[in-house]
């Protein structure tokens, strides 16, 4: 209801001891001193009345020995919702003592008006202490009187109250086009509720944080050379490379040991080159069985065999358009393959299965191998026109043992990749076990030395990996080691002699790689696999 337009005061068996405004009307009179119509009013406590074309509410209260008439004038929804609703005072009462359901109500001021009980309790306050004071002042982080500046509602917020969060809506209060007030009202308020809600939220701002973080991952590895790491000459030679390359349109053909990391280099290819901004289709060319590398690679029409999709598929090279195809391991592709690719790489049109319409496709080419195609080439296990068509730019990547300065590097930043993808602390790695790593020869090369490290993540203790973490739950299988051949002597324990034996190889190993490389140790180390460090103490060694 708006501002009062009339009073009535009753007193049983005396009629009408007071009015005022329109309570003075005889109308108005008339039906407060009813039997009947008072009876009604007083068990709906809300009523409409319609005098001279106007619309009123009308509230009806007992007192002592007679009744309240309360009179003003109402909206149209107010006076429906009235006249509809024979309980509309108990739903009104409801909303303003639900307490699940807290209420304030401020003036044009921003003052405070109204607070519900449960919200009085909830902050301390006596009732009706908060009223005529501004709503900063008693509620702490409100927004209430932002609302009646802006006229703008703010539904379904967060706001922290006495170290809770919660939900509230904040409404506007408009009449006839400006506003008057403002409603805030609490969602929810129970103690379970808001923990059981506040543990919600919190659980799902993680989950974002952690598939932001892992798309941001995923965006990043197609990107440059970030995921290239490393600092070492033959890294750095590589980059370069890729750099000149990229920008060219010539097919690239990435060659190198498994787990070198040829994908990331056509990852990089694709990134830095004028079609960045198009697909990088992969496709592992090993994989391919002859009886669907058609379908595959070139794609199908609708219904052009058994169990094809009904809206045909376009192939890889196609996806590829304007972009790059990677095709993986081409080295082991069947022969009959290679032809098929051949004729694509020549004439740049695929025909899709079922199909009678040859279509031109532009693509950027790269391609990667692990073995040696000149012995394929040699052995007609590779056909030469094929090797000639990939192959006019040949990128190497080096293996981790000629890079082996590396590897504190790429151990850093394997720690703090697995760290965010486990949202765990990355251990401490002692240096002593960096430098146990660096004498390791990797056969598995990169690939190999993550794996070591995700074992270690999960074995650290307190915090830390040390060489007996790595040493313990090494792979056993993928360590290469050397035998010695040593001269027995019964005079000392075999023990000791296996020592000295090691000792000699290894000086001695050293000393001819010092004259080949006319003592360039950096390129000693480089050469026989192991630290600089390493190699300085097998220096220092010699010399004793």
């Amino acid at each position: 209801m708006s501002a009062i337009d009339g009073i009535v005061v009753t007193q049983q068996g005396k009629g009408v001891a007071f009015s005022s405004g329109v309570g003075a009307d005889q109308r108005v009179q008339a039906l407060a001193t009813d039997p009947v119509w008072i009876e009604e009013a007083a068990t709906r406590r809300l009523q409409p009345l319609t005098l001279d074309r106007r619309q009123y509410a009308v509230c009806v209260a007992p007192v002592a020995k007679g009744h309240l008439v309360l009179i003003s004038i109402a909206r149209d929804a107010l006076l429906e919702f009235i006249g509809s609703v024979d309980f509309a005072a108990d739903i009104i009462e409801k909303l303003i003592t639900d307490p699940f359901d807290a209420m304030t109500v401020v003036d044009a001021d921003a003052r405070v008006v109204y607070v519900s009980p449960v919200h009085e309790a909830f902050f301390g306050l006596k009732h009706g202490e908060a009223n005529g004071r501004p709503v900063r002042q008693v509620i702490e982080n409100t927004r209430l009187d932002t609302v009646v500046r802006t006229g703008r509602a703010e539904v379904g917020e967060i706001q922290r109250m006495k170290g809770v969060e919660r939900v509230v809506s904040r409404l506007p209060i408009l009449r006839d086009g400006k506003i008057v007030g403002a409603v805030g009202r609490v969602m929810f308020k129970g103690p379970e509720q808001v923990t059981a809600l506040s543990n919600r939220i919190s659980a799902l701002e993680s989950e974002v944080e952690f598939h932001r973080r892992d798309a941001a991952a995923l965006r990043r590895r197609s990107y440059g050379l970030d995921d290239l790491v490393g600092d070492s000459e033959p890294m750095r030679r590589l980059k370069s490379e890729i750099i000149k390359v990229a920008p060219l349109e010539i097919p690239v053909l990435v060659c190198g040991e498994s787990g070198t990391g040829k994908e990331l280099v056509a990852h990089a290819l694709h990134r830095l080159s004028p079609r960045r901004d198009n697909p990088l289709v992969m496709v592992n060319a090993a994989a391919l069985p002859a009886t669907l590398v058609e379908s595959e690679l070139f794609g199908y029409e609708a219904g052009a065999f058994t169990g094809a999709d009904k809206k045909g598929r376009k192939g890889k090279f196609e996806q590829a358009a304007d972009g790059t195809i990677f095709l993986d391991e081409v080295g082991d592709m069947p022969l009959d393959v290679q032809a098929k690719l051949l004729r694509v790489l020549q004439d740049r049109v695929v025909e899709r299965v079922g199909g009678e319409r040859p279509r031109q496709v532009d693509f950027r080419l790269v391609t990667a191998t692990n073995r040696d195609l000149h012995a394929f080439v040699s052995e007609e296990k590779f056909r030469l026109d094929l090797y000639y068509r990939i192959s006019p730019i040949v990128i190497e990547v080096p293996p981790l043992r000629s890079r082996v300065d590396d590897i504190e590097l790429l151990v850093s930043h394997f720690l703090q990749d697995i760290s965010r993808i486990h949202r765990q602390p990355a251990p401490q790695i002692a240096a002593s076990a960096v430098t146990y790593l660096m004498e390791q020869p990797w056969p598995g090369n990169v690939r190999q030395l993550r794996h070591e490290i995700e074992r270690a993540f999960v074995f650290a203790e307190e915090g830390r990996i040390t060489i007996e973490t790595l040493a313990r739950h090494s792979d056993r299988r993928t360590v290469a080691i050397q035998p010695v051949s040593v001269v027995t002597s019964p005079s000392r324990p075999v023990i000791s002699r296996m020592k000295e034996a090691v000792e000699r190889a290894e000086i001695n190993l050293v000393r001819d790689a010092m004259q080949m490389c006319n003592g360039n140790k950096k390129r000693v180390a480089q050469e026989l696999g192991i630290s600089r460090s390493y190699l300085y103490k097998i220096l220092g060694e010699a010399d004793q």
